[in-house]
């Protein structure tokens, strides 16, 4: 007995002692906001303040000793960050989390990023202020690697640190601009449907057939082949730790509409939800430089950004920039395939991806001249054609860096305007405006033109010599708007209008939030920060009222139970906002999802339906269908004795909603408060681990708004009890230039990526509840309310 008691006890200091030195650990891991220290490659002291929120704010002697310094600072709070950031465009995630990342590399490591970043790096001027500044930045943060404290997720995994690179960098805005992209998940279903069905059951998805007289040219597929494409393509963005961009707000209002006479500029880029956040915020003034900026993780030059002369800010455009070939191959040579031209070899590449505890997998990229063949790089995708993927950003030349430094270190809104061309690949909607009354909206993307027979919402065929044609248009042709007579501009990633006569093909959210922004701007002349700081968090749907009555009208009500009743009378009353004590949306949202499964699932099948509620096509689809009763999706084609109609499909929905909610939340109608099931949690990616997750992950919070409101907050339709939220407002900001030293910001959680940082999640009750803190500007401010860094030359 006593040996019992002295092993239980010998086990007891030892457990002690483990949380003690781990404890300990983490105390060290600390990110440090004051004292002194030395940096190699200074020319002069630099000092940095952090403020309450834990922003630096760099004071230097010139701008590179700020980017050698931006690169330490931000290493210190986002190297982990940094580190999954940099490896998922070429295939490296596996390094660190083995087998289940091993599909994700297997695809980035096949469709060319890297190698394009390579390319690009080797293109870039050595003596341009890009180069030269990039490169300060990672002097910055490998020099942080060499001297700084090893983050505890970079411990955990046991990964060996390597020096930051260009290459890199380029890399990181190669997974971002992937990310924007929506053909790979959309392409592939629309030409199952449209091989299975007919262009009927597409005109619900504003997809009619037609493009001036000529028919669309049809290519017959296998049902369950190309949809494999969008399928496995989604899973591998759904499992990768980093989190993609999906959509945005942004608006600018000219002085004639703001109460001070100075332009107002408001952004909140959509993107899926993580922790640490995507942005980190930095502040820079040097004798010929000042920019607040807003910076991804690796990334050495704002995307989002403002001084006292300008601001500006992005959205996703959502053009089309990826198109799928099913390329012909020659019946006696499977390694040629058909061209006009004759028959092509393929070209073929062999890459290694190694894998945590395994093996390393040999990967065969075989190529035509469209770009990868994507059948060995995807699950599932069992096609007696190959499948290539051509995508504007690894076919022109990348000058994304120089675009991101000129934008940053603009002049003028003709030095802006024109920093924007060189961005080929993602296409973006870029906002901006200034101190002297300037707005604008521009476009970026290398756009072009396919033949009038061909539409790329579907797989092209790669052999015809026809469907590859495109002809490219010149970049003054790019929508935009600059100084209209209406005095704002505004983008929430919907279709723009045509250019000379021209309706460019994209992947656009619906009009909701577009008409909410643009009906709340039109009416106003007097425009305050504080006005739009409530517009920003605004939760009123601009189309819920009329899809609400789209889909009353037909119920047929004459054996509805008590709860359904009431059910459908709280729906009636509804004013279509989305605030915590709501219930209409919840009944609103069940509902959705019911009537989507009874009204897709069975043309599209169980898994394929689910990946259809990812895409943005079926936001787009809902109002006009719920509206057309002799839609052929009402039909459920598994009754080969009956057609349904509109009310049978809409009625059966309705009372399986209810039910699910009864279920779920109780009888009790007046207590399904949208509080109870919509609620985010801002999720690392080792939070996913249970042992691990009240440490990493923020949350979960309760949270107004809901798909396509200004307050945006996507989530996929489901029926389970909660609805998690997915993504969101990456960031809110609101720069009002007659008072620019007192702009309002928030991030969704904090500046630092370290749990220990007592900046780590912060500024959440803020965002959760619509609130804003200062982005600081005025120097005697800062000094009187920050931290303070020193970083001298190191001899």
């Amino acid at each position: 007995m006593k040996r019992i008691k002295k092993i239980l006890l010998a086990l007891f200091v030892v457990v002690v002692l483990i949380v003690i030195i781990g404890a300990a650990y983490l105390q060290y891991t600390k990110p440090s906001y004051e004292g002194e220290y030395q940096l190699q490659n200074l020319a002069k002291e630099t000092t940095v303040y952090y403020d309450d929120y834990g922003v630096p704010h760099i004071y230097a002697d010139n701008q590179k000793d700020a980017m050698t310094t931006l690169g330490y600072v931000h290493a210190q709070d986002r190297l982990w960050q940094m580190e999954l950031m940099r490896r998922i465009a070429p295939g490296r995630l596996a390094e660190i989390f083995g087998t289940p990342v091993l599909k994700t590399d297997q695809f980035f490591a096949g469709i060319g990023i890297d190698e394009n970043s390579a390319k690009a790096v080797a293109q870039l001027d050595k003596k341009s202020q890009t180069y030269i500044l990039a490169q300060a930045y990672l002097d910055g943060i490998n020099q942080y690697i060499d001297n700084g404290t090893t983050p505890v997720e970079i411990q955990l995994l046991g990964i060996k640190q390597e020096k930051f690179t260009l290459k890199d960098v380029y890399n990181i805005f190669g997974f971002m601009s992937f990310s924007f992209a929506m053909a790979q998940k959309t392409d592939p279903l629309m030409t199952d449907i449209r091989d299975r069905f007919g262009m009927d059951y597409l005109k619900d998805f504003g997809i009619n057939g037609d493009l001036g007289t000529q028919q669309l040219q049809s290519f017959q597929g296998k049902y369950k082949e190309y949809s494999e494409i969008s399928k496995s393509v989604a899973n591998l963005l759904e499992a990768s730790p980093v989190p993609a961009f999906i959509g945005s707000n942004s608006w600018v209002i000219g002085a004639e509409k703001t109460k001070n006479g100075k332009v107002i500029l408001a952004n909140d880029p959509h993107i899926m939800y993580a922790q640490p956040g995507t942005w980190y915020e930095a502040h820079i003034v040097c004798p010929d430089y000042e920019m607040y900026g807003y910076y991804i993780a690796g990334t050495p030059f704002p995307l989002l950004g403002h001084n006292h002369d300008y601001a500006y800010g992005l959205t996703m455009f959502e053009n089309d920039d990826v198109d799928f070939f099913a390329e012909e191959e020659n019946p006696n040579n499977p390694k040629q395939y058909k061209t006009p031209d004759g028959y092509k070899n393929y070209t073929y590449q062999q890459k290694i991806i190694k894998v945590k505890d395994s093996t390393e997998v040999k990967l065969n990229v075989k190529t035509s001249q469209h770009g990868p063949i994507i059948n060995g790089l995807l699950d599932g995708l069992q096609s007696d054609k190959s499948v290539s993927m051509s995508w504007i950003f690894t076919q022109q030349k990348n000058r994304i860096l120089e675009a991101v430094y000129a934008l940053s270190h603009s002049e003028n809104l003709e030095h802006f305007h024109n920093s924007i061309e060189l961005i080929h690949a993602p296409g973006l909607n870029v906002m901006y405006g200034d101190a002297k009354g300037n707005i604008a909206w521009i476009t970026s993307g290398k756009l072009y033109k396919l033949p009038k027979t061909v539409n790329g919402n579907f797989i092209l065929n790669g052999a015809n010599g026809t469907d590859d044609q495109k002809e490219w248009l010149p970049f003054t042709q790019n929508p935009q708007a600059i100084n209209p007579p209406w005095h704002y501009v505004y983008s929430s990633n919907n279709q723009p209008s045509p250019v000379n006569g021209y309706l460019y093909p994209g992947y656009y959210l619906p009009k909701d939030r577009a008409v909410r922004i643009d009906g709340l701007l039109k009416v106003k002349n007097n425009w305050t920060k504080e006005d739009v700081s409530k517009m920003i968090v605004d939760n009123t749907s601009a189309t819920a009222q009329t899809i609400v009555g789209n889909m009353t009208r037909p119920l047929q009500i004459q054996d509805f139970t008590a709860n359904e009743k009431q059910a459908l009378s709280v729906l009636q009353s509804w004013k279509a906002t989305h605030e915590l004590e709501d219930i209409a949306p919840t009944i609103y949202n069940k509902w959705f999802y019911h009537y989507l499964k009874a009204t897709l699932e069975d043309e599209f099948g169980e898994e394929n339906f689910k990946l259809l509620l990812s895409t943005h096509i079926v936001k787009q689809m809902i109002e006009n269908q719920t509206a057309n009763a002799t839609s052929p999706w009402w039909d459920n084609v598994a009754t080969k004795d009956k057609k349904e109609t509109q009310s049978e499909i809409l009625t059966q929905s309705f009372k399986q909603a209810v039910a699910s909610l009864e279920t779920q939340l109780g009888n009790d109608v007046s207590q399904w408060q949208w509080s109870k099931v919509h609620q985010v949690t801002f999720q690392h990616p080792i939070g996913k681990v249970k042992l691990f997750s009240s440490f990493f992950n923020v949350g979960p919070f309760p949270i107004s708004g809901t798909n396509e409101v200004i307050n945006n907050q996507l989530f996929i339709y489901t029926d389970d009890a909660i609805l998690p939220i997915k993504g969101g407002p990456s960031t809110r900001r609101i720069v009002d230039f007659s008072d620019v030293e007192n702009s309002w910001s928030v991030l969704p959680t904090g500046q630092s990526g370290n749990p220990m940082s007592k900046h780590y999640s912060d500024q959440s009750e803020l965002f959760v509840n619509g609130k804003f803190r200062k982005m600081k500007l005025n120097k005697k401010e800062i000094e009187s309310s920050s931290t303070k860094v020193v970083f001298r030359p190191k001899s």
